[in-house]
């Protein structure tokens, strides 16, 4: 019995080790999506592909419900991806490093250029063109890829810029979230809205009240999010929805309990999924595409750009001031990381664009550009000289 516990503790501790890590998400999509890439291209990528595509029998059809295994990750899962982001986003407004407009005024004003300056320079490479719509695209930062590769570097980078670049991250996921339900809904079905509205006086009026039964916000939640996916919006919204209606004390263990489901199940499976492309043999025909240099170029040059020319001038304007511990260099190198859009771009594209070819071009398009933000971002702040705690 006991060599049976050693052997369980030695398989067991250093997995547990590795789900602690703030590097082992970013770690796990990477791998997930090589893999995905790889057995895509492989004599069984037909097979793949349509597995994700493979369309299914709903015991009651006229509930109208995400029909296929693709739909029911990108429309169901991802709701819980956004609760976790809402909740994350909420804390930070009232408890966290957005608590106050001193605090939050920077990586507002930092994540304002992140998204004005990449859809600038997608929109001059597509405005008029069929692709115009994508300008949502490079707006977008993920914020486990960026944070992963952020803490690669160790000391040699301030916690300041890591909280920064969680804050400008989590403020840009706002933006993104805000992008999709303005302006990439459906046709709007209003009655459906209604009901979403009703639903969320009630959610808003539990939290007032201080309901103490939270399974009452879920059982709620689910109601929100059905309504929602009928009305034309995005189905996902709803998980921030509901993020905005649970009280304060429970969101650090609604966090906790969400947190490997969503970064070791959902959005593994979400890349799984949303990268199961077949490459072209030719892709001359992908490198000379508009939309792959407007979102190439919008993450690589214009969320470097546009955070640090936003940020500076705020500073020089004495609007507001670098964190403690933050050099221009690293504000710099920090914009760089923060190119990396991944999961958000990529479920922006699925959104953008209905046609397949032109999402598989954007989607190669996110996968180089984030990993080329994500290399030139380690490799200049690894080259910086100074190293704080």
């Amino acid at each position: 019995m006991a060599s049976r516990l050693r052997l369980k503790d030695r398989i067991v501790s250093p997995i547990m080790e590795f789900i602690h890590d703030s590097r082992s998400v970013g770690i796990v999509l990477i791998c997930v999506t090589t893999i995905s890439l790889i057995v895509s291209n492989t004599q069984w990528g037909d097979v793949y592909v349509a597995f994700w595509q493979r369309e299914l029998t709903m015991p009651m059809p006229e509930i109208h419900l995400p029909h296929s295994i693709l739909h029911i990750i990108n429309d169901a899962l991802m709701a819980l991806f956004f609760l976790l982001v809402g909740l994350e986003i909420k804390r930070e407004l009232l408890v966290g490093e957005l608590n106050s407009l001193k605090k939050s005024l920077l990586p507002v004003i930092g994540a304002a250029g992140g998204m004005v300056v990449p859809a600038l320079i997608y929109t001059i490479w597509c405005g008029n063109t069929d692709y115009s719509s994508g300008w949502g695209i490079p707006m977008a930062t993920d914020i486990a890829f960026s944070l992963g590769i952020l803490s690669l570097l160790g000391n040699r980078v301030s916690i300041s810029v890591k909280i920064f670049l969680m804050a400008l991250a989590i403020i840009d996921d706002l933006g993104g979230i805000l992008t999709i339900a303005l302006f990439y809904a459906g046709n709007l079905q209003w009655n459906y809205l209604l009901y979403a509205g009703i639903i969320m006086a009630v959610l808003t009026s539990m939290n007032l009240l201080k309901v103490k039964r939270y399974y009452l916000y879920f059982a709620l939640g689910m109601l929100l999010w059905y309504c929602v996916y009928n009305s034309g919006v995005h189905a996902t919204i709803a998980g921030v929805l509901l993020a905005f209606t649970i009280p304060l004390h429970k969101i650090e263990e609604l966090e906790h309990s969400l947190h490997d489901p969503v970064n070791f199940i959902i959005l593994p499976l979400f890349a799984l999924a949303n990268t199961a492309i077949i490459l072209p043999a030719d892709f001359s025909s992908i490198y000379s595409s508009v939309v792959h240099h407007g979102i190439t170029m919008g993450l690589v040059v214009g969320k470097p750009l546009g955070i640090y020319l936003f940020s500076m001038t705020a500073v020089r304007l004495k609007i507001a001031n670098l964190p403690t511990g933050m050099k221009r260099p690293q504000l710099l190198g920090m914009g760089l990381i923060a190119g990396i859009g991944f999961t958000m771009s990529i479920f922006m594209a699925t959104l953008a664009f209905d046609d397949e070819e032109t999402q598989l071009i954007a989607k190669v398009a996110i996968i180089g550009a984030s990993s080329l933000a994500g290399i030139a971002g380690y490799i200049f702040l690894s080259m910086q000289k100074t190293k704080t705690v």
